[in-house]
């Protein structure tokens, strides 16, 4: 019975497998018919679609090649009428070469008929010369040099009367601009009008005060002048005494100590020296004090403690009578307007106006104008080289060149010539009168000379055959630059030249 099973089963199994396999292999069978029926279906699809394409392709290739054959043709056509136009071109431009060439053989011809008129002219012009110079009898070199004569002579006067014209042009404007300008700035520069005397006596109450100052065997006197440096000139002048010294400052120290001396009564050499050294001590606050109240009134920032106490002795400095502090200042603001006006550097221009005259402060010590003294004195504390080139120049001791050193000579010149502010001596003015004299009278043609309104102007009658008109415009041109030369002197003077001819005749 086991066997019996055992075999039912192996039967079993073994109809499972092969009905197992005709199963897979009836199955594998329609799959292969379907797969051959899709790629017959694709084939179909892919025939189809190649005839489209192919359709599609020769349609296209039809359509570029007629648009190609269209373009073809017109290019044809465009490269047709481009020929044409250069044929047309050149059959012009030789047309125009046939036409240069004629006009050039023309022109040979012409200039070969030109060449021989010349010859002729030439050959006639040898023999009008011939003529000329048989009947004038001079050479043409000679007459060439008579007529460059003459034609030399009439443009120098033309050119005479041409310069003398513009130079009257350009003076007139220059003088209008230049009275604007100046009356403008006078008119805003509001200072007062003084004119000082350098100090140089001390009233006494009584003749016994000098008794005392001199003290006994003058042992007063000499600790006095010991202390302060200066020279006491104790004369028969009643109740006065003279100080006597270059130095301003010393002149002011002196004059301190002997003011406190009288007024205390004290007067011996112990006494003497404390007074001289707290008058010392005062004067050099009050030097300082001035520098820079000079400085904050004209508005010039940062100047060095050395340059503030150089300005502070020029408040004990005077020239001709005017304080040289008070004329800085006048400077200082003069300039600065001055440059205002004309478009400069006002900061600059104030600066250097009121440090213009700060070499008269040492000039004493130091050889040399004050002016080139003041630029050194500047040049080791000021660091601007326009500052310092305008102080050597306002004084013509220096080229100038500067725009700050024309206006800074411009306003000391305003500042020095204004009525009331300079005195003068009778001999330096008798000098200077007569120093113009002489100098026009050192010109040939000059007849007589008048220097006129305080050496302002010179008249000069000149001998009218020796010198005409022209001439008298040069000569008048010539004594100027000379007197600029030659002499210093406030503000500007006028050259006139009279020349004067005379015709007499008598009717008979």
């Amino acid at each position: 019975m086991g066997d019996y099973v055992y075999v039912l089963i192996c039967l079993v199994l073994i109809l499972g497998v092969l009905t197992g396999y005709f199963v897979r292999q009836i199955i594998a069978n329609q799959q292969i018919r379907g797969a051959k029926k899709e790629a017959r279906r694709l084939l179909d699809d892919a025939a189809t679609k190649h005839k489209e394409v192919l359709l599609e392709a020769k349609e296209e290739a039809a359509r570029l090649r007629s648009t190609a054959e269209t373009e073809s043709k017109e290019h044809r056509l465009e490269l047709q009428r481009l020929d044409n136009r250069l044929t047309q071109k050149e059959q012009a431009l030789e047309r125009k070469s046939e036409f240069f060439e004629k006009q050039e053989r023309e022109l040979n011809l012409k200039e070969r008929d030109i060449e021989g008129i010349k010859g002729e002219l030439q050959g006639l012009k040898k023999k009008k010369v011939e003529q000329l110079e048989a009947l004038s009898g001079i050479s043409s070199e000679e007459a060439k040099q008579l007529l460059l004569q003459a034609i030399e002579s009439e443009v120098k006067d033309e050119a005479a009367r041409q310069v003398r014209t513009w130079e009257n042009q350009v003076k007139e404007e220059a003088n209008r601009r230049a009275q604007e300008i100046l009356a403008t700035t006078v008119q805003r520069c509001t200072t007062d009008v003084v004119s000082e005397i350098t100090v140089s006596t001390v009233p006494l109450p009584s003749d016994e005060m000098k008794g005392r100052l001199i003290g006994r065997e003058g042992r007063n006197i000499r600790a006095l002048e010991q202390a302060t440096g200066v020279d006491l000139i104790i004369d028969d002048t009643p109740e006065v005494v003279t100080i006597s010294s270059f130095d301003p400052v010393k002149r002011e120290v002196a004059r301190i100590s002997l003011d406190k001396l009288i007024l205390d009564g004290r007067i011996h050499p112990a006494r003497i020296e404390e007074v001289v050294e707290k008058a010392k001590v005062e004067v050099e606050a009050i030097i300082r004090n001035a520098g820079e109240q000079a400085a904050y009134e004209t508005d010039v920032a940062g100047l060095h403690p050395e340059l503030i106490t150089l300005l502070g002795k020029l408040k004990f400095r005077t020239s001709y009578g005017q304080n040289v502090l008070l004329h800085s200042t006048e400077v200082a603001h003069l300039a600065g307007m001055l440059a205002n006006e004309i478009g400069a550097d006002s900061v600059l221009a104030r600066r250097a106006g009121l440090l213009h005259d700060i070499g008269k402060a040492v000039d004493y010590q130091v050889e040399g104008p004050h002016a080139l003294i003041g630029a050194d004195l500047v040049k080791q504390w000021d660091k601007s080289p326009e500052v310092v080139q305008a102080i050597a120049e306002h004084h013509g001791e220096a080229l100038t060149s500067s725009i700050i050193g024309f206006i800074v000579a411009a306003a000391d010149a305003i500042s020095g010539s204004r009525p009331g502010a300079r005195r003068e001596s009778l001999d330096q003015y008798l000098k200077r009168v007569k120093d113009l004299e002489d100098i026009a009278s050192s010109f040939p043609g000059v007849e007589k000379t008048f220097a006129i309104q305080a050496g302002r102007e010179v008249r000069i009658m000149v001998k009218p055959e020796e010198i005409d008109d022209l001439t008298a415009v040069r000569l008048a041109r010539d004594i100027s630059k000379k007197i600029e030369e030659s002499l210093t002197y406030p503000g500007q003077i006028k050259i006139v030249v009279v020349r004067e001819t005379t015709a007499v005749d008598y009717a008979k």
